[in-house]
Order: structure tokens, then sequence, then C-alpha cells
């Protein structure tokens, strides 16, 4: 696996820790998708371990609500722009609540894997997946 270059900024109310992170192959891929695209969004609604696949949506086109929770927003254009004056690409990830009282005692990483995408997840026809790695984190380390 790749290790995490992107931190998400922190969206839960009274949190100082990003809960969710991107690898630079994941961030490659995005930008790609982006091109094709227009912004994004990812929604993970299932899937109880590593290896679960969170679905990358263009924004907006898979509506969020009181059931969902944002668990960090990303600007993929940080750190990986062409140069000073690039737009930001913002991209949210959102989980079903019910998802969250799952996975809250974690730390999810984004990464990419060969493979077929599910559903309508936008990067299917790449011959690429999105896929969840976790950790347990350590609730006794200061600021995570």
């Amino acid at each position: 696996m790749d290790q995490p270059v992107l931190e998400a900024a922190v969206t839960l109310s009274g949190e100082t820790f990003s809960r969710v992170a991107l690898t630079a192959a994941s961030v490659e891929l995005l930008r790609k998708l982006w091109e094709q695209h227009g912004p994004l969004m990812f929604h993970q609604s299932g899937g109880c371990c590593d290896g679960s696949a969170p679905m990358c949506y263009p924004a907006g086109e898979f509506l969020t609500g009181d059931s969902d929770v944002l668990l960090g927003r990303f600007d993929i254009s940080a750190g990986f722009g062409t140069g000073a004056g690039e737009d930001p690409k913002p991209l949210e990830f959102w989980m079903s609540r019910e998802q969250f009282a799952y996975w809250s005692h974690t730390h999810l990483t984004v990464d990419v894997v060969p493979g077929r995408g599910s559903g309508f997840s936008v990067e299917s026809p790449e011959g690429k997946r999105f896929l969840i790695r976790s950790a347990l984190m350590d609730w006794n380390v200061p600021g995570v």
C-alpha cells in the first residue's frame, strides 16, 4: 500500500484529527477522473473491513442527508498542483451514519488497486478500483 499523502480537513465538530486520507495513487486517479467528470465526492455505505470500496460519484450525484456523516474534505490540487494559482479541487468523503458507528475507531486511507470498480463508481472504466485500508486510532497519542 502507498502511504497516505493527503489528509482530509477535519469536519466533525469537536475533533482535531483527520479521519480519512488519500494515497498518491488515489490522488492521481481522482485528478484524472476530475478532468473527465468535474467535481467528485466519495460515499462509503457498506463494508465491514479493509478492502471495502467507497463509491466515487460526480459531486452532488449521490444525495446525502441526516443519515450520512461528512468525515473529511480534501483539496486534491493541494501539493499536487501544476503550480501556484491552480484552481482548488474540493472533494468530500461521506459515510453512512450506521457505517460510521462501526468504523468510528479507525482512520481510513483511500487507496487504488487493479480491478473493476463497483456499481456506478466513476473509476469502473479505468480498470482500477478504490478501496479502504483502515488502522485503529491510538486515542492516547496527542493530536490523534
